[in-house]
């Protein structure tokens, strides 16, 4: 470690400068779709048809809620996601994709993949599979 910079001895350091390469990797690969990472996450978890509040959808993407309802403005104008109003719950409004929507998810998850094909190429299977139950550990 380099004695000029001690804040890389500690490990939260190192797993956020991993997660700002990552993100910014990522961000460069979605740019081609006019895709934030954010709304890609979003995108996935809508395609896996779970209904969520966005309170949960924001915790499940990693964002504060009314970041995630300026993003799903932004989304819905361009035509990617529509709101429909929850079957049970009349004052909760659910997320749907749109045909668009499936369709970006879809190259969308191909870049993703890239992504994390590089990271594989870098650290392999077993490491990668380690790192995965570690970072699991992390957050729960």
């Amino acid at each position: 470690m380099s004695k000029s910079n001690p804040v890389q001895s500690y490990l939260s350091y190192s797993l956020a400068t991993a997660h700002r390469k990552v993100h910014g990797s990522l961000s460069r690969r979605l740019k081609e779709f006019n895709v934030q990472v954010e709304a890609w996450r979003v995108m996935e978890i809508l395609e896996s048809g779970t209904d969520m509040t966005m309170g949960d959808l924001a915790e499940a993407v990693l964002m504060n809620p009314p970041t995630l309802t300026k993003l799903v403005d932004r989304m819905v104008s361009d035509g990617i996601v529509h709101r429909r109003m929850a079957s049970i719950d009349q004052r909760q409004v659910n997320l749907v994709l749109t045909d668009l929507g499936q369709k970006r998810v879809g190259q969308i998850r191909e870049q993703a993949r890239l992504e994390d094909d590089e990271i594989l190429d870098k650290i392999g299977v077993e490491n990668a599979d380690l790192l995965h139950r570690i970072l699991g550990e992390l957050v729960k």
